[in-house]
């Protein structure tokens, strides 16, 4: 147990750590990888018939989506597309909601996978690109660091 303690510990200063060094493009990113790890760990408890740890994992993608994500939309700059992402988070927080109420893998898989094209695509924008190219400002501010639960 204090072993696992131990670790646990280890493996959060270096998140901590990755989280004060990061830019806020790569902040976006981790939120990304951070909810779509919480939905495969959410889909493993749900395999396994774990009713409350797949509540937990879910409800951490859920934080995740809405307290990171959505939380750091820049409306005023990001104009439409800040728009359209305030409705695509809302309908995935939605969507994890009804996967934990009906124990339904499809819908947890649904929301992987509109995660991964908005973390692909923004990828594909990373300002840490060459400079001699001229990246777009994303519509976000700075994110803040969240709390695990």
């Amino acid at each position: 147990m204090f072993a696992r303690q131990g670790i646990n510990a280890y493996a959060q200063v270096g998140v901590q750590t990755g989280v004060m060094s990061a830019s806020p493009h790569k902040l976006i990113v981790m939120l990304y990888d951070g909810a779509r790890s919480a939905i495969a760990r959410a889909k493993f408890h749900l395999e396994n018939g774990e009713l409350e740890a797949r509540g937990n994992a879910i409800s951490k993608a859920i934080n995740i989506i809405d307290n990171g994500l959505r939380a750091v939309l820049d409306h005023e700059a990001g104009g439409e597309i800040s728009a359209n992402l305030e409705s695509l988070y809302e309908y995935m927080t939605r969507r994890l909601m009804l996967a934990n109420l009906h124990s339904d893998a499809d819908m947890l898989s649904e929301v992987d996978a509109l995660l991964e094209n908005l973390s692909s695509a923004w990828a594909a924008i990373d300002p840490a690109a060459p400079a001699d190219a001229t990246p777009a400002e994303p519509a976000v501010a700075s994110p803040p660091v969240l709390q695990d639960n």
